[in-house]
């Protein structure tokens, strides 16, 4: 049976549009200019803590300024909101098949809680995996690793969905099958990341076909 894993932001909702406004804020307080593409090419998918290492080295408190950004996330982010199209769908599917699911995620835990919540998904998943609560988040594979070894799971059988170069790279590094959601960034980053597939959303017919052979293997 295979095990599906997800990353969230990008990839269960389209958040990044949020999460891009409060960083370009947080930029502007600070006297500096975030210029177009920046959030996407060096944020994106990353543990806040890592983005202000590079780009805010004399920043007092990290932990303390990435907690004020996602409390600002979670203001902004009105509930309910879409899900990524098809993910219920397929939430519904694998469920009836009987197959684990787990969320993995650089988010904050409060901040995860409240995107599932706001997407009418959380019900679907007892594990959740944070980043910034393993050793190390992505793109290192601990978080996904944590979550192979909550489902008992060999990476052979879990297929993970990523959106973002960090992401896909863990999640390729842990031995799972990697698939690219193209919901920020084009299928040649997500492929040249360890992405084997791209799909541009869970309705895509080419993960369907996917689930179809995978359904047909287990029967």
């Amino acid at each position: 049976m295979p095990a599906l894993l997800f990353d969230l932001d990008g990839t269960l909702l389209n958040s990044d549009a949020i999460h891009e406004q409060v960083f370009k804020e947080l930029w502007t307080a600070r006297g500096l200019t975030m210029h177009d593409g920046f959030y996407m090419d060096h944020v994106h998918g990353r543990l806040n803590v890592d983005v202000f290492a590079e780009f805010l080295p004399d920043e007092p408190d990290p932990q303390g300024l990435s907690e004020w950004k996602e409390a600002q996330f979670r203001d902004r982010l009105p509930t309910p909101y879409p899900a990524m199209p098809g993910a219920l769908a397929l939430l519904d599917r694998a469920q009836a098949a009987g197959w684990n699911v787990a969320v993995v995620t650089n988010a904050m835990r409060l901040n995860a809680e409240a995107m599932l919540t706001a997407i009418g998904l959380r019900a679907y998943f007892d594990v959740i995996v944070i980043g910034e609560e393993c050793d190390h988040g992505k793109p290192h594979p601990d978080p996904y690793l944590v979550a192979m070894q909550a489902l008992n799971e060999a990476p052979s059988n879990c297929i993970a969905f990523e959106d973002s170069p960090s992401g896909m790279q863990a999640a390729a590094a842990s031995g799972a099958y990697c698939i690219g959601v193209r919901s920020g960034i084009s299928d040649a980053a997500l492929r040249a990341a360890g992405a084997a597939l791209t799909i541009q959303d869970f309705n895509d017919p080419a993960l369907s076909d996917i689930l179809t052979r995978l359904e047909g293997d287990a029967a």
